[in-house]
């Protein structure tokens, strides 16, 4: 029975708040994801309200917003990047699960490693499991 509440250990705090910054950042990313696809659709829009009032932008302005959104979706994949190498650094085991609390009762992250047609001398390389 003590093996169920494994989850609960103290020593597991950082890993923990580790993931839940991961799958924020993920959903984060999601969301931009979704943004920068519907942004062909607000610049039409724009332009058509734009032509409606008989309107031109200032000399030398540019719309920035379409950069702005693919740097922040940069950002933000390179935020996962760094936070999925922490946490496959915080892992005490490879290929196999570890049970955390994300705050409703146990859930599971690993790191498994995952093959590449490359030598077998190479550093392997990990996958980060969650299951939550």
């Amino acid at each position: 029975m003590a093996s169920n509440l494994d989850y609960l250990d103290p020593a597991l705090l950082p890993l923990e708040d580790k993931v839940k910054a991961y799958l924020e950042a993920e959903e984060d990313l999601r969301k931009a994801t979704v943004e920068a696809k519907s942004l062909p659709n607000s610049a039409a829009d724009e332009a058509q309200a734009n032509a409606a009032f008989d309107h031109r932008p200032a000399t030398g302005s540019f719309d920035q917003h379409a950069d702005e959104v693919e740097q922040r979706l940069q950002n933000l994949r390179d935020d996962l990047q760094l936070l999925r190498q922490e946490i496959i650094g915080l892992l005490p085991t490879r290929n196999e699960f570890v049970k955390v609390n994300l705050g409703y009762g146990p859930s599971r992250v690993g790191a498994f490693a995952v093959e590449h047609g490359g030598s077998a001398s190479a550093e392997p390389q990990y996958e980060l499991r969650i299951v939550h």
